[in-house]
Order: structure tokens, then sequence, then C-alpha cells
């Protein structure tokens, strides 16, 4: 008996009993019973059924020599013989769950069992009798086995049962249950396999019926052909026969595929059909009766000589499928699909004019170089099953190439929606954990459901709307769906309590909205469960069946995987995204050069590689970067930052536009090199890189500007005026071995210089001279900040769907003022320093600096005590007061001094560490004619005290 409980009758130990009387109890089972059970449980007490209480009707109005019982009666027999001498009761139930026939293996059983048990007539639908093997059956519409406590009513506490559906292989309908009834204690999970043995030979035999009627027909057809006047007895063959009249595979599949439509329409017809080459093929349609009373449809093919065509009305053929080939080649029929052993026999050829029964309204015959053959024959409804069978086919063809063009996770759900309506549902919704529409992995589908589309024929259908969160209840058909893993079918929304205690008013509405059936499928891809597609049927007066839902199956499995795919795409592309905006500067230097605004888009497609950046230089100066690594993703970003980097420290050391450049190259050299390697185990090396660096001097107003093979920059007039300089391009970075050429430019006050990637001009999509010309537009505004100008130019510039990311950087440029800046030449004479240590004490009165008078001296007094021991005239000294004091001390000698630490016996030395200690910042910037030493003071006293700069002496080692 406990075996059962390995077959996963229950879990966490807990016997089928006591999680009855928990459930009973109103207490919670869940995971302490199967997912089926459980469900049937919860729908059998919605329907306010009691374990005392389940009265079963029985009716009289029973199909007792119906097909079904016709094709079950040899197999019942069977199991009955097989089952001789056992405690098992074997059922046959219509599709209401009434049953049929009844079989026992003890015959003496029947006088010791209750009539719901022994009679047939009894009808266990799961809405009457609560859980059991055949109204459970019915209603999971698969194979279910019930075991003792696992029936909602008491009195089926002791017994088992296995029970399966019993299917039309041609429609997929259920038309009846296969039931084995036996004690709790033989239980053997080998039940289930002669169960499904025994229900698929009953359901080829229905099959048999249905080709048996077919054969009828064909001999019928065959009969009149030899009764009518000039008949031949002989000479019937394939349609392929034709082939000496032109007619190749190609065209005979047309021509199967239109007959197996005229046989669907059950009318008289007379369809000229065009084949390939020009050729037309003129189908005949007449309805043929067999002898038992089987009412079917003969489809004929009349192919025209070459001088003699007949005249009909001429209608377009339909594209051929192989799907036509389903009907004609008998195969083994698979269960809930289209068997391949459908309507239509192979067919018979005749050499003469005249078909016996032609409808005089045609009014036409063939003539006798004509020739004449049986295309198809069959019953409507068969027919029909083949087109909805090649409809399907055809649909999931169409959904291979349309649901997943994008990497976008709720435009491949809607493109899943477009695909089902109408052609599948009226209505679909879709619901997503809010972390897959992040890109992330969802821990619980169930939870944090977000409706992403509601997609129907109309939009007056009142579901949750798109957008919003929705909180399901676990009884609900998309939240069991969830939960097992497996599709769920409603074919009668009125009688789905589960769906109903959702929210009975909105199902009253959706109800009276004549939506009728569900189908929900849960979106399953790589073992994730990532939402849940819910298919409606309103206008559609059938409902759904299991090839539908086989169908929806299929259509939500691919669309999962597409939206997997998206859903990875969104990490990576979060996660490369974050990096590349932590590479990015997140604020700029604060610097009285210029004005800066930047923006940052990334493509749509993939993050780039683009970067900019600013950085102040000694002088006041200020540099400004713009770079481009070709190629997207992790890599593209993280070659960014290095190059960032990079630029940056070559930029400190206050190298020209034209060196920094060329180190840059230098490194993408490198960089490629070592890369090689690693490409060739795989990860992908640096395609290429483009820069632009440029260096504004307020003092001068002054650019001078180098690139490697980037855009030019834009550079906007006061006035207005957009030009775009002529400076060389360089090539790009990495190539190697070719020098870069500088381009100075005079920028007056308030010019913007406009640096860009060339994402924001250069698109396949449209004209590079349009977008240059736009941009010009966009820029030909000088009263605007450097914020709106940005604002201006994604507005108008950008393309819709940038395919390459996008950096701007716009700086709006200052000038230092004249009476900010003080300079003195410098006689190569130590006598001097004292002369300019009183010029520069009497400046930095008239600025109002005199609480760093004292730092001041002592650091130019060092700076050109040096300038004239070692460097060379002529000498020059500038002070710049900005938001620092800057000392400048010029010579046209190429010798940089270098700090070190002189020992305590050393008489000499100590003079650039005095200037270290005094300055916040120093250095050595060389010029085409030699080299500037500068130092740096804050305009507050180290310290912010009295006293705070003689404390910096206490460091320095006595003399």
């Amino acid at each position: 008996m406990w075996e059962v409980i390995g077959m996963g009758l229950a879990g966490e130990g807990i016997g089928p009993a006591r999680a009855r009387e928990q459930f009973l109890r109103e207490e919670s089972v869940e995971g302490a019973v199967r997912s089926p059970i459980l469900n049937s449980w919860q729908r059998s007490r919605s329907l306010g059924l009691t374990p005392e209480g389940c009265e079963l009707p029985f009716r009289q109005d029973l199909d007792l020599d119906g097909r079904l019982v016709r094709a079950a009666v040899p197999v019942l027999d069977r199991l009955q013989s097989r089952f001789a001498g056992r405690n098992m009761n074997v059922s046959l139930a219509d599709g209401r769950g009434a049953v049929l026939q009844r079989r026992f293996g003890e015959a003496s059983l029947v006088r010791h069992l209750a009539a719901i048990q022994s009679v047939p007539g009894f009808v266990f639908a799961e809405r009457f009798g609560g859980t059991n093997g055949i109204g459970l059956a019915l209603a999971e519409r698969q194979l279910i086995n019930v075991f003792g406590a696992e029936h909602f009513a008491e009195r089926s506490q002791s017994s088992a049962c296995a029970a399966i559906p019993v299917r039309d292989l041609l429609s997929g309908r259920i038309e009846g249950v296969l039931c084995l009834g036996f004690p709790l204690t033989d239980a053997d999970t080998a039940l289930n396999t002669v169960i499904r043995k025994a229900a698929g030979v009953i359901e080829r035999r229905l099959l048999e019926q249905s080709s048996a009627r077919e054969r009828a027909l064909l001999q019928a057809y065959l009969d009149a052909r030899r009764h009518a006047p000039g008949g031949e007895t002989s000479g019937n063959g394939q349609l392929g026969e034709l082939a000496e009249s032109g007619l190749d595979w190609r065209d005979q599949m047309i021509l199967k595929e239109k007959a197996t439509e005229l046989i669907t329409s059950a009318q008289r017809a007379a369809v000229e059909v065009s084949l390939p080459g020009g050729r037309r093929v003129t189908l005949l349609s007449r309805p043929v009766t067999s002898a038992s009373g089987v009412e079917g449809i003969v489809i004929e093919a009349v192919l025209p000589s070459a001088h003699q065509r007949v005249a009909v009305p001429a209608e377009a053929g339909t594209p051929a499928t192989p799907l036509a080939e389903q009907v004609l080649a008998p195969a083994t029929p698979l269960p809930g699909r289209l068997p391949d052993a459908a309507p239509g026999r192979a067919v018979a050829t005749a050499r003469r004019p005249g078909t016996p029964g032609m409808p005089a309204a045609m009014g036409s015959t063939a003539p006798d170089s004509a020739a004449r053959g049986l295309v198809m024959v069959g019953e409507p409804g068969v027919g029909t099953y083949a087109v909805a069978a090649r409809r399907r086919l055809e649909l999931l063809s169409e959904a291979s190439t349309r649901i997943g063009t994008t990497l976008d996770v709720s435009r491949t759900a809607h493109e899943l929606a477009e695909m089902a309506v109408p052609r599948l549902a009226d209505f679909i919704t879709i619901d997503l954990p809010a972390a897959v529409l992040r890109g992330e992995e969802p821990t619980d589908p169930r939870s944090g459901l977000h409706r992403t589309v509601v997609h129907g024929i109309r939009d007056d259908c009142p579901f949750y709307p798109a957008g919003e969160p929705v909180d399901l209840r676990p009884t609900t058909p998309q939240l069991r769906c969830l939960a097992a893993g497996e599709p769920v079918l409603e074919p009668d929304l009125r009688a789905a309590t589960g769906w109903i205690a959702q929210d009975p008013g909105h199902a009253q509405d959706l109800l009276d909205h004549h939506v009728h059936s569900l189908i929900t499928v849960p979106l399953l891809a790589r073992g994730i469960a990532l939402g849940v597609a819910s298919f409606y049927r309103s206008a559609d007066p059938a409902p759904f069946g299991d090839d539908d839902r086989s169908l929806a199956q299929e259509l939500a499995t691919r669309a999962a995987i597409c939206i997997d795919n998206a859903r990875r795409y969104t990490r990576e592309h979060t996660m490369v995204l974050a990096l590349q905006r932590s590479l990015l500067p997140h604020s700029f230097p604060e610097q009285n050069a210029v004005e800066v605004a930047s923006r940052y888009m990334p493509a749509e497609s993939g993050v780039g590689g683009d970067w900019f950046d600013v950085i102040p230089l000694s002088g006041t100066r200020i540099a400004m970067i713009v770079g481009d690594v070709v190629g997207h993703g992790m890599h593209a970003a993280a070659t960014m930052g290095r190059l960032r980097i990079a630029a940056r420290n070559f930029a400190e050391l206050d190298l020209g536009p034209d060196e920094v450049l060329t180190h840059l190259d230098n490194l993408v050299g490198r960089l490629d090199r070592d890369e090689d390697a690693a490409e060739a185990a795989g990860s992908p090396g640096i395609i290429g890189a483009t820069c632009l660096y440029a260096i504004y001097d307020p003092t001068s107003q002054q650019c001078v500007m180098a690139r490697s093979g980037h855009p030019p920059p834009a550079i906007v007039r006061p006035d207005g005026t957009v030009t775009f300089p002529d400076l060389p391009a360089g090539p790009p970075l990495g190539l190697g071995g070719l020098p870069f050429e500088t381009a100075a430019f005079h920028l007056p006050e308030g010019s913007q210089l406009v640096l860009y990637t060339d994402g924001l001009i250069q698109d396949r999509h449209r004209d590079f001279d349009r977008a240059l010309d736009r941009l010009r537009q966009a820029l030909a505004h000088p009263d605007r900040s450097p914020e709106d100008t940005c604002e201006a130019v994604l507005r108008t510039v950008v393309p819709d769907h940038p395919t390459d990311d996008i950096a701007l950087l716009v700086a709006r440029t200052r000038v230092l003022a004249t009476h900010r800046v003080a300079t003195w030449d410098v006689a190569s004479d130590p006598a001097c320093v004292s002369g300019i240590r009183a010029a520069v004490t009497r400046q930095l009165a008239e600025w109002g600096l005199d609480e760093v008078v004292f730092a001041t001296e002592l650091l130019l007094s060092e700076l050109v005590t040096n300038a004239i021991r070692y460097g060379t005239g002529p000498i020059q000294v500038r002070l710049l007061h900005d938001r620092t004091l800057i000392c400048e001390v010029s010579d046209t000698s190429s010798t940089a001094p270098h700090l070190r630490h002189a020992a305590s016996t050393d008489e000499g030395g100590r003079g650039l560490f005095l200037v270290a200690q005094l300055a916040q910042a120093w250095g050595t910037r060389y010029t085409a004619d030699g080299k500037v030493i500068w130092a740096e003071c804050a305009l507050e006293a180290p310290g912010g005290k009295p006293g705070a700069i003689e404390a910096h002496f206490d460091d320095i080692p006595a003399i």
C-alpha cells in the first residue's frame, strides 16, 4: 500500500489521509499533496461539495451502441479476460463522465458493490463526484491515478483507480474515459502501461471506423463510374500517372491542398487552379453517398489538352504545403494531433470524358483528349480537421520568423500576442515577473507578476490592464500552470471555479463579453518559468481543445526562448551599461576655463566604448578628450576604461595633444599585441579606437587640437557661425608609425567647442551630409547654455534607433581677465631676485592676497634662483590669479628639476622640498621654447590660521 507514497502520493512524510484531514480543516497542505489532486480538492470545495454529500446523477440518454462503444467492446473483453479472478473494475465512460459499460475481473463483485460502482449510467464528472478517476481525467485531460484518501468522497477511501481519456485521433476531441478501479492494496505502476495501451487500441479502432467510411465512399464512387455509360472497370491509378500531361509532384501537391479545402466546403463546385508554368487544372467537387449512408465529397481533376480547356469560372489556387501529404500518405497517428491516415485516399485515373452526377449548372464537359482523375474523397468534417491542422502548421512556421525579432522582453511578448490573435485565440494576456522585465532570473515566477500584454480582436474586453501588477490566487489556472509547469485548459469558463474565485465580478464581466474558454501556458525556457500566457476564446463558438492546447504550448515555448534571450541580453546590457557609466566621469572638476555639459547615449543594440573626459591642466588650461572604441559589449567598455585612465595619466604629464595621442597609439598597439593570445583562445581583441584631444588656454584664448581618425569638432562662434575646422585626421589608434599633427584655433570668449563621436552623425539609414546639416542647425544658437545645447542636439540630430553609442561634450569658453595676469622678465642675475620679490609683493597686495605673500615669496625665490642657476635665459615670471594663485617661471632650457630628500649633512637640495611643502601642486611643463616650472598656492593660507605657514618649516631638516 505505501509504495504509493513513492509514486508521488504525498511528501514530507505525511500520509494522504492526514493531508486530506488538514485540507478539510482549511490548513495548508501545499507540497504535501500532488498538484492535480490538490487542485481537484480545491475545485470540489469551491463547488460546495462535501465528502459525505457527493451525489451522482443518473442518466438514461446513453448511446450504448455508438461508435465509442463499438470501438471499445473488444478491448473491454480483453481486459476482463486479463483481470479474471481479480478485484478489478473496468469502466468506460463517455465525454460527459457517464459510465457506458462496466466489466469485472471477478464476476461476483457486482453483487457486493453499490449501484454507482456497478450500474452504467451514473455520471462521475468532477462537479458531481469531486475528486475521482473519471472526473479528474476529464478535468486534467491526461492519465490520472487516484489513491485512497485522495478521493474526495468518503465512499471511495479504500479504493484506487487509474483513468485515461480516449480521443478521436482526427479531431483530438475526448470521446470518453477508460478507468481501472481496484483495492488500494493492489496499486501497481504497471497498470498505467496497461491502460495506456488499451486506450491507444480504442483510439485506433475509432480511426479505423473513419477509414472504413472513407473506403465505402471511394467504393461508391468507383461503382458509379463502372455503371456509367462507357465506364471502365480497371485502370485505377495515382494522380502522379498524369505526369505525361505535365504534372509533377509540386503540381500534385497544390491540387491536393485545394481538394482538401473543397471537401471542407461540402459543396458542388468547379474551381480552376493555377499551377506553376502558367498551366490551369479544373477541380470538380460533388457529393457521394456510400451504400451504408455515409455522405462525402469526391474531388476530380480535369486536365484539358493543349488545344482545349474546360470553360469554368477561375479561382486562385492555394499555396502548397507539406501537410497535404498527411492527408494522402497513411502513417502511424500521433496522440493529440491530426493523424497522417486522414481523409482522402490515393486516387484513380480515367482517360475518358464525363462524370456521373456532374452538375448541369457547370455548363461544360471535358473533351475526349482531356485527362480526368480522382484527386481525393472524404467526409467534410475530416477535411475540416486537415485544413485546421495545415493552418496550425503554417502558424508555427510563421511564428518562427516573427517572434523574437528584437532583444526586448516586452516587444517579444507582444509578438507572441500578435501571432496568436486571431488565428488561435480572440484575446491573450501575458504576465511576467518584474524581475524578468529587468533582465533578472525570477526566484518565484508566481509572485510579482505584472500584466505585460493585453491584446485581442477588440478593445472593450475588461481584462486587467497592461502595466499593472496582478495578484493571482493559487487556484487560478495561471498559477496552477506555473506550479505544475504544464498548460491548463479550461474549455468552459462558467465551470472554472478557480478562475471565477479570483474575482467573481471581473469574471462575470468577461463572461458577459462572451469569453467562454481559456488555455494558460507557462513560458518555460531552459527549465525556468518566465511568466504565463493566457489565451481566451470568445468569437469562435467552438471551445478550445487539446490540439489548441498543444499549439498554444508550442507557440509559448518558442516565445519563451526568445523572451529568455531578450532577458539575458537585457541583463548583460544593464551590466555593461552600468560598467560603462561607472567608467565615465560622474562630474567635472571645478575650473574657470570653460562651462561644460555632456551626454552619453548607448546604442539600442548594445553598449559600446564611447567616452569623454575633462582634465584641468597647469596654467588654468583645460584638456577635453572624446574617444571611441570600436565594438560593443563588456570588452569594449573595459577597453574604454583602460584608455580613459591612460589618457588622464598622459594628460597629467602636461604633454601636447599630438604627444598624448602618440602615447595612446603606442598603448593600443601594445594592448593589441597582448590580446593576440587571448583572441586565439576565443576572447576578442581590440578592433580599433579613435580619439580627439583638445587643450584650451583661457589666458590666450588659444585651442590646440589633434585627432586620430576621429570626426572633427564643431566650433560655434559668438555670432552663431558654425564651422567644422579642417583638422588633420591622423590614423586611428593602434596603427603605429605615423605622426599626429596639431592645429591651433583662436576661440573668442563665449565660443562653444562641440566634441562628439561618430554615432551622432553616422547612421546607415540616413545621409551623412544631411545629418551634418541638422547638427549645424542645432548648434547655431550661441545664446544657449551647454546643457541646452546638448538637449537640442539629442532631440534633433540623434536617430530614432541609434545603432552606435554616442558621446557628446559641449564646452563654452571663458577668458581669464588681463588684470588677473602679471608677467615680469628676469635677467640672469641673482641680484634680480629681490626685485622680483618686491614686485610680486606689490601685485599680491593689489589683488588683496596679503595672506599668501610670505609663501609666494619663498616659492618664487627658489624657482627664480634655480632658473638663473641651472636654466637658460630669457627667464620670465608669471602670476595667474584664478581659483588658486599660480606661480610660473619659464626659461629656454629643457632640463627639469627633480625632487630629492637631502641628507642632514647636505648643504643644498632642499629647495624643491620647500616648494612641495608650500604649494598644493607643482610641476614642469615643456613648451616649444623650453619649459615652465609652476606651483599652485591655495588662496587661503595652509591650515587656515596664522602661523600655519611657519609650521611647514618644522618638517625641514636643519641646515
